[in-house]
């Protein structure tokens, strides 16, 4: 038998049903109209960040480099006459209202060897993975050549690319996979052919000093020989383009020696290579140029001779047969400040020396500053001086520039110090 009905024939729990229905529909128009209007304003956030980027408007405006950026509009469809392969153009990353990565344009030629240097947080690893598609761009493109000679952008088109080998900072492995067993796996993803995988992996191996601990499990491995794996593993698909970011992180000299080798060995077999590093003295023994980077600006890109001419200064080493007598080494310098004078820095940086001429008692050799305009002709005319007009006073054995790492390190300190003076300067004009 049935209940008595209420009044009006309804059921008991009728408006309950009703008032919760009501309620659920209203949760999700607001859920609706609260994720559509974030949409939105994410969306328009954005546009505003890329116009913003790309009209460089910059925290760092008004701020001057000695570099000029060559990159200018490239059609998708243009056919580039040059060698180019890789072509950042306008790159520019935020990270929310951080500006990491600062309009950055540069060119790289097939079979160079670039080096990146900057401080802690310049932007080198930011650049390094927005090329390695691990970030997006705030604004900019990356163009890179195909198998067809011409340049594409990359964010549109990853086929038929020129292939990318990467090593980023520190790798990391399944500790419990053997080196053999990562290899291989890393070559079958970059459709290495499947029949030349184990020759391929032996070769390398080999070249790294590595083929004993083949089959050994990763886990077992020190620091540096898990870095040479990674390297292994940037390589193992024979790469026309490598990324290297901190490639001796870890290494013992030796093993330092054989990355520099082993990198002039790719360049001499046509390979392009990014090398991003804060060791100075490495980077100048296998790059052709280098790209110094100071927060998220490229305040210099050329080659280490090039960008020591733009300096204006330089320092020859002077090596002597016999140590000069103290009693004479007062009037010999007065003298050679007297007679190299047209040839001494007028303008020296006092961070580097005080004095144009010093001499080292201990390595019988004088360091002489030079003025680098016409750099060639001015250390004839020293040595010519050396030689003939002071053969009394000493005998010169041998006369040369510093070798490239020291020549870096000055370019660094000057640039860095350089950048950092103007750019207090600008904020001090902002207040």
């Amino acid at each position: 038998m049935m209940g008595p009905a209420r009044p009006g024939g309804e059921f008991p729990g009728e408006n309950f049903l009703l008032i919760f229905l009501i309620i659920v529909i209203i949760i999700v128009v607001i859920i609706i109209v609260y994720f559509v209007i974030k949409k939105r304003k994410k969306k328009k956030g954005r546009e505003k960040l890329r116009e913003h980027a790309y009209k460089g408007i910059k925290s760092r405006e008004g701020i001057k480099s000695i570099y000029t950026p060559t990159g200018t509009s490239t059609s998708e469809n243009e056919n580039e006459e040059n060698d180019t392969v890789i072509k950042l153009e306008n790159l520019t990353k935020y990270y929310g209202k951080y500006l990491a990565v600062d309009n950055v344009s540069i060119e790289v030629h097939s079979g160079e060897v670039i080096g990146l240097v900057g401080p802690n947080g310049a932007g080198k690893t930011t650049i390094i993975k927005m090329i390695a598609k691990l970030l997006r761009p705030s604004s900019g493109r990356i163009w890179v050549r195909d198998n067809k000679g011409e340049l594409k952008d990359f964010d549109k088109k990853s086929r038929n690319l020129l292939k990318f080998g990467f090593l980023i900072d520190i790798p990391a492995f399944y500790k419990d996979m053997t080196a053999y067993q990562i290899l291989k796996y890393s070559a079958l993803l970059q459709r290495y052919p499947r029949e030349k995988i184990n020759d391929r992996i032996d070769e390398l191996l080999k070249i790294f000093d590595l083929i004993d601990w083949k089959h050994e499990k990763v886990k077992t491995f020190s620091k540096g020989m898990t870095q040479k794996l990674g390297m292994i593993q940037s390589i193992i698909h024979d790469p026309e383009i490598i990324i290297l970011d901190e490639p001796q992180t870890g290494l013992d000299p030796l093993a330092r020696i054989d990355i520099r080798r082993i990198i002039k060995e790719l360049q001499r077999n046509g390979k392009t290579i990014f090398v991003a590093s804060h060791m100075l003295a490495e980077i100048s023994e296998v790059c052709d140029k280098i790209a110094l980077i100071n927060f998220g600006v490229i305040i210099a890109f050329d080659t280490i001779d090039n960008l020591e001419r733009g300096l204006k200064t330089s320092v020859l080493n002077c090596k002597l047969l016999d140590p000069i007598s103290p009693d004479q080494l007062g009037s010999i310098i007065k003298k050679l400040n007297k007679r190299l004078e047209p040839y001494l820095d007028k303008d020296l940086d006092l961070s580097v020396s005080k004095i144009p001429i010093k001499y080292i008692p201990q390595k019988r050799n004088f360091k002489i500053f030079y003025d680098t305009t016409d750099s060639k002709q001015t250390r004839a005319e020293i040595l010519k001086i050396l030689v003939k007009e002071f053969e009394s006073d000493f005998r010169v054995v041998s006369f040369s520039k510093p070798k490239k790492s020291s020549q870096l390190e000055q370019i660094y300190s000057k640039l860095i110090a350089k950048d950092k003076v103007e750019i207090e300067l600008t904020k001090g004009g902002e207040n």
